[in-house]
């Protein structure tokens, strides 16, 4: 199969020409993209999957990935049928959603955006990952919270942060930030803000303004 890599190369965790003065200047790592695993997956990965694709066809072309866990790149029209039929499949059982996080990408063009889903079955001890991607223009889903209840905070928490809207959420308001507060503090175009402190008779200046660690 061929490789797919929508990711360009990254560097560092702040970096945009300026240097990092965060302490992590120099990081370096290699676009690892979304490349297909190649069929059949090492089982038990293997059987999960194709039982997921026999309940949704739609997910026949779906993106598959193996590294700690099979990880199915969803379209978002079709999360929620998705984590149903991962819910009550008797072969799948997955009953818990441990988290729902984001993950900003701000180089990739209409997917920047990646909801992620950590799913287990306790019946099976076995574990899957979802991702939605969706591009900052529009950067809407559709709610879990009707699946697995628990997920209510981690969509808030995952709206606050990174600003994905999980329509049809029962309250989806802020949960770490003020409910006043402007923009989703960890995508990564977030300015770093900072606020000149005194300490030890030593004035610490903000962030942008420290020395440059090369």
């Amino acid at each position: 199969m061929t490789e797919k890599k929508l990711f360009p190369e990254r560097k560092g965790m702040w970096v945009d020409g300026t240097g990092d003065v965060t302490g992590f200047h120099g990081m370096h790592h290699a676009p690892k993209g979304i490349t297909p695993a190649p069929r059949p997956l090492p089982e038990p990965a293997e059987t999960v999957v194709a039982t997921l694709i026999e309940c949704i066809p739609g997910l026949a072309d779906a993106c598959v990935t193996m590294r700690d866990m099979p990880t199915v790149y969803v379209p978002r029209e079709l999360l929620v049928d998705a984590l149903r039929a991962l819910r009550d499949q008797e072969d799948l059982r997955f009953e818990m959603c441990n988290s729902v996080s984001g993950v900003h990408y701000p180089a990739d063009a209409d997917a920047d955006l990646h909801a992620v889903y950590h799913l287990l079955s306790v019946t099976h001890n076995r574990r899957i990952r979802l991702e939605v991607c969706v591009p900052t223009e529009d950067p809407h889903v559709p709610t879990a919270t009707g699946i697995y209840p628990g997920v209510n905070y981690h969509e808030r928490e995952t709206w606050d942060m990174f600003g994905i809207i999980f329509d049809g959420h029962p309250s989806l308001t802020r949960i770490l930030m003020p409910d006043d507060w402007e923009g989703h503090p960890q995508r990564k175009d977030y300015g770093l803000g900072g606020v000149a402190v005194e300490f030890s008779d030593t004035d610490v200046p903000p962030v942008e303004q420290r020395r440059n660690y090369r």
